[in-house]
């Protein structure tokens, strides 16, 4: 990866931990999700409202690392308005990107392949998942009140 291309996904990231999207609670949600990674601290919480397969609206809140802040930010503005299966496929992909094993999958996550750096730092790859996972778990428990955490360990 050239210089520039760090550069720009550096800024990327910085520019959604900084002001992240999306970030609020959500009253109405359909269901949510908790995500904790004990190794470093990381936790949020991902809300999702849902019309029919369809997902209206998304939130999340927490505190973490930047890459992790980062994740939940992007990821809440891709799978807004996206089926389900839409974006569980999106999870399926990002997550072979930041662990390394379809860095190929990089070209078809738009703004998300900001985050494909991570695939060089193992440890990282837990921070930049925790809020998919959490996504996941999220649509998986759709009728839900109080989901489990979801543990990244």
């Amino acid at each position: 990866m050239s210089a520039e291309l760090d550069e720009l996904y550096q800024s990327i990231i910085l520019d959604h931990n900084r002001r992240p999207r999306n970030f609020h609670a959500m009253d109405d949600a359909s269901t949510h999700a908790e995500g904790k990674n004990p190794l470093c601290g990381d936790q949020l919480t991902i809300w999702l409202k849902l019309d029919g397969d369809i997902i209206s609206d998304v939130s999340f809140q927490g505190s973490g690392c930047a890459i992790s802040k980062a994740s939940a930010s992007l990821m809440t503005a891709a799978i807004k308005g996206k089926s389900r299966a839409e974006a569980e496929e999106m999870f399926s992909k990002f997550h072979g990107v930041v662990t390394g094993a379809h860095p190929e999958d990089a070209e078809t996550l738009g703004s998300l392949k900001a985050l494909s750096g991570v695939s060089r730092f193992p440890l990282r790859v837990k921070c930049a998942s925790l809020a998919w996972h959490a996504m996941h778990a999220a649509l998986l428990r759709n009728d839900a009140v109080d989901a489990a955490p979801v543990s990244t360990e």
